[in-house]
């Protein structure tokens, strides 16, 4: 072998070794993240049955809402564009960034919180208390993202390890309380205190002060991804309010109780998202003829473990199942093969949407999303008008594969057009 040669295949092998690293990372962090809300769930689900769950639940679709409202405007743009840059520029953006998720959260916090008190009932309560939490919840999750911006996932996976050790006497208090709003502010507190640890691991201090400038910097991607977000869970919450209407809130118990089944699974999906647009961003800085290959191999992956995961769940046994969910299983066991195939078809999407991110072809994406969104509130709603919970259950599995084919095409035109005008559509500072 020559010199030459060495020379090539040494930075190309640091360069995968760097890339499995950054991906280790977020599967760590997001394996802690996702067990923490995975036991939140189950407890939430033995300690106080099926309706309390269901409550919990419209609780949970609607902080997802909420997330993503700050992820489209705060950091999204953040992953998009200070991915791999100077430590400068990264801390100044992250600066305006978390400033801006701690302002989204204050104020979609309050809104929950008066919606909460004029609902009363048994629903009021849990809107009241996620708005208290709402601020502290989002910060945390805008550090999580800024550190995957910098490289240095570890300092994710440390953060949220932190929230998980806060939650444990937190839960043990919540589940003296007994009720579904002991078991938010647990939740949403233990997390305020990992999002006050990560100032002192960044060295920063989150200023709202800058959101308008960060708002106005990337208004062109965070606008777009706002709507593609909301669209995402928005969908979501419409089907579980549509659920509860049709069906009953019970309904919506069982659903969440299925897919806490798929809660590990989840945990890889979710913690590859976190790192998946940056990862695409670098590849398309460093090799752009890889990015197409490298979100297939992202979204195929995916989808083949959820159906792995899928059929083992079929093997276990109702005593197993029990022990975890309680009175939950009997009816969420039913949903395990048209829960997996919706979580299998959007695993496959990931891949597209992480290539459509980092090409910044933000409009693409958000007509992918409106779409697939589109599609999971018709498929979810009309199964459940035709079939119950179960037949919302395959409507959704429908929808997410339609959905899934559309971020491909759209994935496929826009590499096309790139190829046909290279011009560089990623901005980096």
């Amino acid at each position: 072998m020559s010199t030459e040669e060495e020379k090539t295949r040494a930075p190309a092998g640091s360069a995968r070794r760097a890339v499995v690293g950054r991906l280790s990372w977020g599967l760590a962090d997001q394996a802690a993240s996702s067990m923490t809300n995975f036991a939140v769930g189950i407890y939430v689900a033995r300690s106080l049955g099926l309706t309390a769950f269901g409550v919990f639940s419209l609780a949970w679709v609607t902080y997802g809402v909420v997330l993503n409202v700050s992820r489209g405007l705060a950091t999204d743009p953040l992953m998009v564009r200070f991915s791999g840059v100077a430590d400068a520029a990264w801390r100044g953006a992250v600066v305006r960034s978390s400033g801006t998720a701690l302002g989204v959260g204050a104020a979609l916090g309050a809104a929950s919180v008066v919606a909460g008190l004029a609902l009363g009932g048994r629903v009021g309560p849990a809107f009241a208390c996620l708005g208290v939490v709402l601020p502290g919840l989002l910060l945390q999750d805008a550090w999580r993202f800024a550190f995957f911006a910098a490289g240095t996932g570890r300092k994710a996976f440390v953060n949220d390890l932190v929230w998980g050790v806060v939650l444990v006497p937190a839960m043990v208090v919540a589940a003296r309380v007994g009720s579904v709003a002991a078991f938010l502010l647990a939740w949403g507190g233990s997390a305020a205190v990992a999002a006050v640890y990560g100032c002192f691991q960044s060295g920063i201090r989150p200023r709202p002060a800058g959101a308008r400038q960060w708002l106005r910097e990337h208004r062109d991607l965070g606008y777009r991804y706002l709507a593609e977000n909301v669209g995402n869970s928005g969908a979501s919450q419409l089907r579980a309010y549509g659920l509860g209407a049709i069906v009953g809130v019970g309904a919506v118990g069982v659903v969440r109780g299925a897919e806490l089944l798929l809660g590990p699974f989840l945990a890889v999906l979710m913690g590859l998202s976190l790192v998946t647009v940056a990862e695409a961003a670098r590849v398309l800085r460093r090799t752009p003829h890889r990015l197409g290959p490298f979100c297939l191999l992202l979204g195929g992956g995916q989808a083949a473990a959820a159906l792995l995961w899928g059929g083992a769940l079929l093997l276990v046994p109702d005593r197993g199942g029990e022990l975890v969910l309680g009175g939950v299983w009997s009816s969420a066991s039913e949903l395990i093969v048209p829960v997996t195939l919706g979580v299998a078809g959007a695993g496959l999407g990931t891949g597209a949407a992480a290539g459509l991110r980092a090409l910044g072809a933000a409009r693409r994406s958000l007509r992918s999303q409106l779409f697939a969104s589109a599609c999971y509130v018709i498929g979810g709603l009309g199964g459940a008008a035709v079939g119950g919970t179960a037949g919302s259950a395959w409507g959704v599995a429908a929808a997410t594969v339609c959905g899934s084919a559309v971020w491909w095409l759209q994935l496929r035109s826009a590499l096309r057009e790139r190829h046909q005008n290279p011009i560089p559509e990623v901005r980096t500072p």
